[in-house]
C-alpha cells in the first residue's frame, strides 16, 4: 500500500506514477488492480503482446477461463428450399490438455439444439494449432424453427479417446439467405 499523504509525493517513486501523473486530478490518490493479479493497470487501454489495443478488463487471466482457441464458421438460410448451409472453415490457436498427447485426432461436433437435436461432424484432422477443415453440412428445416435455438460446436479429440477439449455456440436469430461469417471464441465444456 502506498503512503499517500502529501509529504510523500514528492519524494516517493511509486510504480503507478509511471502510468499516471498521480497529482493531476481525476486520478489524483486512485490506483487500479485487474482483479486477478496485483498488476497495476491504467483505466486506459493498452497494446497487449500481440499490438492490438484492448482495454486490460477484457483480458482473462484466470486459469479455467482462459483462450482455447477461436473456431470459424459460415451460415446461410437458403430460404427457396427451406435449408441451413453450416460451413467449418477452421480452428485457430488451439490448445488442448497434454493428457491428449502431442498430436491426437480432432474433429468439431456440431448440435442444433431443436427438440430433437440435430447432429453432424468434421472428418478427423491431425491436432495443430490452427486446423483446417473447409467442410459444409447442409439440413433442411424451417427458419422459424432454427431462429428459437442454438448452434453448438464441440471440439473433440479422437485419439488417444474420444474426449471433448472445447466448445463454444452462436444463436440463430439473425439467420437469413446472406451468408455470414462468425469467430467464436472457444471455452472449457461445461459440466
Amino acid at each position: 500500500v502506498s503512503d499517500l499523504r502529501p509529504s510523500a509525493l514528492p519524494g516517493s517513486f511509486d510504480v503507478s506514477r509511471s502510468m499516471f501523473d498521480l497529482r493531476s486530478p481525476p486520478h489524483r490518490f486512485m490506483k487500479r488492480y485487474d482483479s486477478f493479479s496485483s498488476v497495476p493497470s491504467s483505466t486506459s487501454s493498452r497494446k497487449d503482446s500481440q499490438g492490438s489495443n484492448r482495454s486490460l478488463d477484457t483480458i482473462t487471466l484466470s486459469g479455467d477461463e482462459r483462450d482455447f482457441g477461436r473456431l470459424n464458421v459460415k451460415l446461410c438460410y437458403v430460404s427457396s428450399v427451406e435449408q441451413i448451409w453450416i460451413t467449418i472453415l477452421h480452428c485457430k490457436e488451439l490448445s488442448w490438455p497434454s493428457s491428449c498427447g502431442e498430436n491426437p485426432r480432432i474433429y468439431v461436433k456440431g448440435i442444433l439444439t431443436l427438440p430433437k437435436p440435430v447432429q453432424f461432424k468434421s472428418s478427423a484432422k491431425e491436432g495443430s494449432n490452427d486446423i483446417e477443415f473447409m467442410e459444409t453440412f447442409v439440413f433442411a428445416i424451417k427458419l422459424q424453427s432454427l431462429q428459437a435455438v442454438r448452434l453448438v460446436f464441440k471440439i473433440q479429440t479422437q485419439t488417444p479417446r474420444k474426449k471433448t477439449i472445447g466448445e463454444c455456440s452462436l444463436a440463430l436469430r439473425e439467420l437469413s439467405s446472406e451468408e455470414s461469417s462468425h469467430w467464436l471464441d472457444i471455452s472449457l465444456p461445461s459440466k
